[in-house]
């Protein structure tokens, strides 16, 4: 059956590949999968440009897996040398666009709920998410049909960590500072300068250390990336503008760093979102413990998923690379799918 699977899996990376499903524009790949799912006589659900489906014999006295992955891409940069949406296979690798970020993974946790989908008896459900908007953190995707999806133990979100374990990853807040001083004219000794008093605070993000420090991660990373302040050479400028990229760890909340940084700082201090949260799940977690027991390495994973939407323990693992995601003729090798399917059944076979 799993070789079936992992066959049937190609076949749909390749009509995915095949299929433009940029963020916000993922109706076409939403159909593919829905087709798929219901050739298997799986009754699933959809709402915009999402998927969802339970197991067939769901019991809601027990607890709930949820098996997410997206389905949409960033657009192709420059730089490619082959079709984005042309899925060939050449010495072993599949190319195409979202081949590697997500479809390796998304195709191979369907495989893996299609696997469980007719059993009877398993300890846990499972509840199967195709979700959209993932590239740009949209709120049309995973966040829209939460809500639906009831009740859920743990969540495994497929993204490309070479099937290792991802047990945590960074948030991230945007913060937007503004200094305010007093205009004056550069000559005279007039007015307050907001751009001097902005640099205290830049220093300030620059050197400070919060005192808890993330086992993965090691300390809160605070970057001041933008900055804007006057309107011509002779007068002095009455506001400053600046951005602050904060990466969150484990060991914060976003709340909390917040509130810390409004404290320290002069500037007045705006949070765009505090919705992409830092996340992670217990190493003595069962589906941890499975995947070491297989020889999986655990990590902390610096970039940001649909996992920050979650409120619930969760665990970033699937085929593929990261470090060719958003690159140039990106691609997965056959092979990595081959074994995420067959990993995936591995681990949650033992907890099921």
């Amino acid at each position: 059956m799993i070789q079936t699977l992992v066959g049937e899996s190609l076949e749909l990376l390749k009509q995915l590949i095949a299929t433009p499903s940029f963020s916000k524009e993922e109706e076409q790949t939403a159909t593919i999968i829905e087709k798929y799912l219901k050739s298997k006589g799986i009754k699933i659900q959809r709402e915009l440009h999402n998927i969802w489906a339970f197991n067939q014999h769901f019991d809601s006295d027990k607890p709930t897996i949820l098996l997410n992955s997206h389905h949409d891409t960033v657009r192709p940069n420059g730089d490619y040398t082959r079709d984005p949406f042309n899925p060939e296979v050449i010495d072993g690798k599949l190319y195409g666009l979202g081949s590697n970020d997500a479809g390796g993974c998304l195709v191979s946790l369907i495989a893996v709920f299609c696997f469980f989908y007719k059993q009877t008896d398993l300890k846990y459900n499972f509840c199967l998410a195709a979700t959209a908007e993932e590239e740009i953190s949209g709120h049309d995707g995973l966040e829209r049909i939460l809500p639906q999806l009831g009740v859920l133990d743990f969540a495994i979100v497929g993204e490309p960590t070479q099937m290792q374990l991802a047990v945590a990853e960074r948030g991230l807040m945007v913060l937007d500072c503004r200094t305010y001083g007093k205009s004056g004219h550069a000559a005279r000794e007039e007015g307050d300068n907001a751009i001097y008093k902005a640099m205290t605070d830049i220093s300030w993000f620059n050197t400070y250390q919060f005192a808890r420090i993330s086992e993965l991660f090691g300390a809160v990373k605070m970057s001041v990336t933008m900055i804007q302040a006057g309107t011509q050479h002779n007068v002095v400028p009455s506001v400053c503008d600046f951005v602050v990229d904060v990466r969150v760890t484990e060991v914060y909340t976003n709340e909390e760093l917040l509130e810390l940084i409004q404290h320290f700082v002069q500037s007045e201090v705006k949070v765009r979102s505090i919705r992409l949260k830092p996340s992670s799940i217990p190493l003595e977690h069962p589906i941890v413990k499975a995947g070491v027991l297989l020889g999986k390495n655990t990590y902390g994973s610096p970039t940001t998923s649909d996992q920050a939407l979650l409120d619930i323990p969760s665990l970033k693992l699937g085929p593929g690379n990261s470090a060719r995601s958003h690159t140039a003729d990106e691609f997965v090798y056959i092979a990595e799918i081959e074994n995420g399917i067959t990993d995936y059944i591995k681990i949650l076979q033992q907890i099921v």
